[in-house]
């Protein structure tokens, strides 16, 4: 257990594109801010976001373009005017609010600003970046160009010589997309620039950030693109079995992800110098990290690729133990949280305790009427994570309306306090937990129902689009967060 997990903390779950704000989603302008001042204010030491990476059209964090690049979207451009390199005058459209227009037009225009007005300092700045990320950010911005000359179509239709990187089409299409490229490097200097200033203030107010990586990566990406042997994938780069999750409490016919499978016996002969890269880039950008899915470190559930559904298929072990070693040889005691949701085994369990990894308690799932269940507060341990709900939950005020009276009696008689509402009810053992890391989502803080949860599980549509206003945040419900965490010895 690492220094920053061996102390008790209050966090709350809030992702980047859920802050209120002028643009289409949040971003990483002064809401984000704000949003530290309030966690500070309310003595609240961890922020947990969802992944950073650009989506794919169902706008899932976790189904990413890319293990290591940040959204483009969550970029602010009134940052961008600040620093001189965007303005009315050099945007697609004078007759229009500069903040009307598709981001991917405004940063466009700001790399040519940049290029024409940026001092030696930020331009120097902007190589150096360049230069350090190569080893990733060469290929995404080569992959993002040519998605684009192709209509965003996936990488396995492209022409048969880019499609399988032949060195004289790659060659070629760096020279004809010179100027996407170029303005795709500007557009993750600049969001590695702000997020690291937001990093920076949150620091120094004494909150850390909580960042998550999937598992697995999108078959439409970069990575998959570049670095075909490190998936399990068949001479035409197509993918004969697909990641997921049997049947569970989320959906009867289990979870078909779609993402490829990893190629462990690659990984394992190059000292797993791809997830080492990825690692060294989300540790770059936060202080605490989860993996999602980590069950798939011991063994995933291997779909045949011509299954419409998760319900057939098999589990295949992974080489965890080996890959955890790695990571710790190579970053040492690095703050790692297990996210062992779903069907876990003794073999799960024993990797997650053998590296000393914090595992996650939902209370959601705790009151049935077995003594032994993992998730009651009587069961849970310090080194955990507790939470009323994570994103793929309901809300729990939404959770609470869907118990029948003899499901709410049987929560009351384990929380007592029955004049309290079971949100808040939820709340207070969450945070009275034993766990050292207590994460309440922004939707049970903001007392929100069933509509304003962020994801369904096994739906494609109608998620990740929640977003909260100040509006709600009443000086009641900050008081009474502050008052729990102080009562419940979390504050920093």
């Amino acid at each position: 257990m690492t220094s920053l997990l061996n102390k008790r903390r209050a966090g709350i779950l809030l992702h980047i594109t859920s802050l209120p704000g002028a643009g289409s989603v949040g971003d990483l302008g002064q809401e984000a801010f704000h949003f530290v001042r309030f966690l500070h204010d309310t003595g609240v030491s961890v922020w947990q976001t969802l992944p950073l990476g650009l989506t794919h059209a169902d706008l899932s964090p976790y189904q990413s373009l890319s293990a290591h690049a940040g959204n483009p979207e969550l970029i602010n451009i009134e940052w961008i005017c600040k620093q001189g390199w965007l303005n009315l005058e050099n945007s697609p459209s004078e007759s229009n609010p500069l903040l009307d227009q598709p981001k991917a037009l405004l940063l466009n225009a700001a790399f040519q600003g940049f290029v024409e007005r940026a001092d030696k300092k930020d331009k120097r700045d902007y190589t150096r970046f360049c230069k350090e990320k190569s080893f990733w950010l060469d290929d995404f911005a080569l992959f993002m160009a040519v998605r684009q000359e192709f209509q965003q179509q996936c990488w396995n239709s492209w022409p048969e010589d880019l499609k399988n990187r032949d060195l004289n089409a790659l060659k070629k299409a760096k020279k004809r997309l010179k100027a996407e490229i170029d303005s795709t490097k500007f557009q993750q200097y600049v969001f590695f620039r702000q997020w690291l200033e937001l990093k920076t203030f949150a620091g120094q107010l004494g909150v850390l950030l909580f960042g998550d990586i999937p598992i697995f990566v999108s078959y439409d990406s970069a990575d998959v693109w570049a670095n075909r042997d490190v998936f399990k994938l068949n001479e035409s780069g197509e993918m004969t079995v697909v990641a997921g999750v049997p049947p569970d409490y989320f959906s009867e016919t289990g979870q078909r992800w779609g993402n490829p499978h990893f190629n462990w016996e690659y990984l394992e002969k190059t000292g797993f110098r791809w997830w080492l890269d990825r690692l060294k880039t989300q540790l770059e950008l936060f202080d605490i990290l989860r993996i999602d899915h980590f069950r798939g470190l011991e063994a995933a559930w291997e779909i045949p690729s011509t299954e419409h559904t998760a319900m057939v298929g098999e589990w295949v072990k992974a080489p965890g133990k080996e890959l955890l070693s790695a990571f710790r040889a190579e970053f040492g005691e690095i703050p790692l949280v297990a996210e062992d949701l779903g069907i876990i085994t003794p073999e799960v369990e024993e990797l997650r305790d053998e590296f000393q990894l914090p595992g996650m308690k939902i209370l959601q799932f705790a009151f049935g009427d077995n003594a032994e269940n993992p998730y009651l507060p009587i069961n849970h341990i310090t080194n955990c994570v507790a939470y009323t709900g994570t994103h793929d939950n309901d809300t729990t005020l939404g959770w609470a309306d869907k118990l029948n009276d003899e499901e709410k009696r049987r929560v009351y008689d384990f929380l007592g306090n029955p004049q309290t509402s079971l949100n808040w009810a939820l709340i207070d053992a969450t945070l009275g937990s034993v766990a050292n890391l207590a994460i309440i989502p922004m939707q049970d803080i903001l007392e929100l129902g069933t509509e304003h949860r962020m994801n369904t599980p096994g739906t494609t549509t109608g998620n990740w689009n929640w977003r909260f206003n100040w509006d709600q945040v009443t000086l009641e419900r900050s008081e009474r967060l502050r008052y729990l965490v102080e009562a419940f010895y979390r504050q920093t």
